[in-house]
């Protein structure tokens, strides 16, 4: 089963010409990659706060900011000879952790929690969504089992990059939705789409995964 993405090379070579000059500015300070792997993480949580909140647009800035760093750290760590099996190891759990706490705060507003930062006593916001939760936790389950299947086939000694939803798509998906949120009565339904895509998906190229490592062990291309 070949690759296939919703990125194509002309999107992610585009984005990483834009991104390079901040990577080249961080090795001339000599920032150490895995300080930006932490900051990734520390920027997810505060998204997984601003979503917590309801505030969907500015939550989705942030999470292009993490998303940055996420990419900025591998460059970083090539660039400057920095790159080891820890630092990759290190990278991926942290972004494993962002993705957890991002659905999290998710989660937590359309589950009707009381903002952290406002109204405590608020017991019914109007965007209480039981379905919605269970998107997210859809979600989330997919992107983790993407991640796990990967990690589980390299550890067979099989390269597994295969798949329509790996980590640079979930969170595209999980950016646009999040900005058409604001959209009057149709916002957060255009979020709940982008959340049955990101669960539909992410655990279909799961799937292919197994279907691939399968492939792979017994024989075939």
């Amino acid at each position: 089963m070949g690759e296939f993405v919703f990125l194509n090379d002309w999107a992610r070579e585009r984005y990483l010409r834009i991104i390079r000059p901040a990577g080249n500015l961080f090795a001339r300070l000599g920032v150490h990659p895995n300080i930006l792997s932490v900051l990734g993480l520390l920027l997810s949580l505060g998204a997984g706060l601003a979503y917590s909140t309801g505030s969907f647009f500015w939550a989705a800035w942030v999470v292009v900011v993490a998303g940055t760093c996420d990419v900025l750290d591998g460059q970083l760590a090539r660039q400057t000879g920095k790159n080891s099996p820890f630092g990759a190891f290190l990278d991926s759990t942290l972004d494993r952790f962002g993705e957890i706490v991002i659905f999290v705060g998710m989660a937590w507003h359309f589950a009707g929690g009381p903002s952290f930062v406002t109204d405590l006593t608020t017991m019914e916001p109007a965007h209480h969504s039981p379905l919605a939760v269970i998107l997210v936790f859809l979600a989330m389950g997919g992107s983790i089992m993407v991640s796990y299947t990967r990690a589980r086939a390299e550890g067979l000694g099989i390269d597994c990059k295969v798949g329509w939803m790996q980590r640079p798509e979930r969170i595209v998906l999980l950016i646009i939705g999040s900005l058409l949120y604001s959209i009057p009565a149709m916002g957060p339904v255009l979020m709940k789409v982008a959340l049955l895509l990101i669960a539909l998906l992410a655990n279909f190229t799961a799937f292919q995964r197994m279907v691939h490592v399968r492939s792979r062990l017994l024989g075939g291309e």
